[in-house]
């Protein structure tokens, strides 16, 4: 019996041990439970932070968005406003421009028609008066007769330059392949045809050709070889080309001489309606032919200039904006 005892007494002494054990490890348990709990609450406390800071976020930067938006959709609507009472003011600047060039066209070209008649009858009489009272006038009144004559017909080619001028400005464009280096052939030759005597050379580059006015580019090369041909006159030799810079884009056409030239100082001048650089008793012509070749270039969307230097020559250039290349 008392063996039975000290067993039943070392089981319940184990017992109390392993109750004491569990117990600290219940204990231990609990408080990490309790730690990992607060650490989850505090995670989902940052968490809901971040996210209640990322909603204000988003919020405030939609509002901005809205706000830009609206700005922009007022801006927008503005710059519509703007751009339709610009296109209205240029639509209404077009008409009024293109009415007063009509009119002003029309009025030139009817006041050169007015003042032909009696321009044609100063003309007349002043001829019948020296044909049948010329023997009754001494030499100064048949001068002075002379001198109107001189000063009628003079008006007369103003008159007639007018009209060219106003032609090539109002006239209907029928744009074709033209080629140049063909048109300027022939003028040449009518150029020399006249005066076979001058030792002028021309160097016409071949197969140059442009799409345009066939009409109008022959006014044009007419006025650039017609100008060179007049300003080399006073020199005993001369050379007058024709052709095309390489590798422009439009082409570059020029027209160049080795005669009188001028003083660039004036190039503004040129082209300019009835500009002349030379004295009339010198050069012949009515300062019209450049601003003939100016118009041509612009109605064909290009544009010309000149270089030069007194008694070195000049050249002309001029565009023909989208055309342009050889036939070869």
């Amino acid at each position: 019996r008392t063996w039975v005892h000290n067993e039943i007494d070392d089981l319940a002494t184990l017992f109390d041990a392993m109750l004491v054990d569990l117990y600290a490890l219940t204990r231990q348990r609990e408080a990490l439970f309790r730690e990992q709990a607060a650490a989850s609450a505090r995670e989902i406390a940052a968490h809901q932070q971040l996210e209640a800071a990322l909603q204000q976020a988003h919020d405030a930067l939609e509002q901005r968005v809205q706000e830009r938006t609206a700005a922009l959709a007022a801006a927008h609507g503005e710059l519509r406003q703007m751009n339709a009472a610009l296109e209205s003011r240029v639509r209404a600047r077009t008409a009024e421009l293109e009415a007063a060039n009509r009119e002003l066209e029309a009025f030139s070209y009817s006041v050169s028609h007015d003042l032909r008649a009696p321009l044609r009858a100063i003309d007349g009489f002043s001829q019948a008066v020296l044909d049948d009272y010329g023997g009754s006038l001494d030499d100064a009144g048949r001068q002075y007769l002379h001198r109107i004559r001189a000063a009628v017909q003079r008006m007369a080619e103003l008159i007639d330059d007018m009209l060219r001028l106003a032609r090539v400005t109002r006239s209907d464009m029928l744009r074709a392949p033209v080629n140049l280096s063909a048109l300027a052939e022939q003028i040449a030759a009518s150029l020399q045809q006249p005066t076979p005597e001058r030792q002028v050379i021309f160097a016409i580059a071949p197969g140059i050709c442009a799409e345009g006015d066939a009409r109008l580019l022959r006014i044009l090369l007419e006025n650039l070889l017609g100008n060179a041909w007049k300003f080399t006159a006073k020199h005993p030799t001369a050379t007058i080309a024709f052709g095309v810079q390489p590798g422009t884009a439009p082409p570059v056409y020029f027209v160049r001489d080795d005669g009188a030239g001028f003083d660039m100082t004036y190039a503004s001048r040129l082209f300019g309606a009835f500009q002349r650089l030379h004295d009339a008793g010198e050069f012949a012509g009515t300062g019209i032919g450049l601003a003939t070749v100016a118009r041509i270039a612009q109605r064909h969307g290009g544009r010309a200039w000149a270089e030069g230097a007194v008694e070195q020559g000049a050249t002309v250039y001029f565009t023909l904006a989208g055309t342009g290349g050889d036939l070869i």
